[in-house]
């Protein structure tokens, strides 16, 4: 047997987490590990915005731009509402907190869960009626809405387009 025998033949080529052949090859499981941790790596450099570096794109968020007002939506499994703070200012929706790890002295064999702290900015765009924004959350998923100002719904206007 040759190293290459212990190299699969593509960096995505489907490796099973369990097989007795990993089990008993420690170059094939030390393969995957070193793997998984450079794509970890390049995933969060990869972010682009100093906030997004905790973890490139967490939480999944969805912005919805409705006539009166401005829904934020974020996935955050396994949280509870006193993990997340929720700010606003400036006309930015700002998400952070951290997610922790509930069994920190548990050994794991592999992992692709996240945990850590989080933020992510949102502009919105719009002038908003602060004293009118409304977060809840339930089963995972932090709901804000942020009204806009009665100025930022008359300012909007449809244009015709010529055919």
């Amino acid at each position: 047997m040759s190293i290459r025998d212990l190299i699969p033949s593509g960096r995505n080529a489907q490796v099973p987490a369990n097989t007795r052949d990993s089990e008993r090859n420690p170059f094939l499981s030390l393969h995957r590990e070193m793997n998984r941790l450079f794509d970890d790596v390049f995933r969060i450099y990869d972010a682009g915005s100093p906030a997004g570096r905790a973890f490139a794109g967490w939480p999944n968020i969805e912005v919805a731009d409705e006539e009166k007002a401005v829904r934020v939506t974020a996935e955050l499994p396994g949280m509870e509402e006193k993990d997340v703070e929720v700010i606003l200012e400036d006309g930015t929706l700002t998400l952070r907190g951290e997610k922790r790890n509930e069994s920190a002295n548990a050994s794991r064999q592999f992992s692709e869960r996240f945990y850590g702290r989080f933020e992510r900015a949102i502009s919105l765009g719009y002038e908003i009626d602060e004293d009118q924004v409304k977060a809840s959350f339930k089963n995972g998923v932090l709901t804000v809405t942020l009204p806009k100002s009665e100025r930022a719904q008359t300012r909007a206007r449809r244009i015709a387009v010529d055919t």
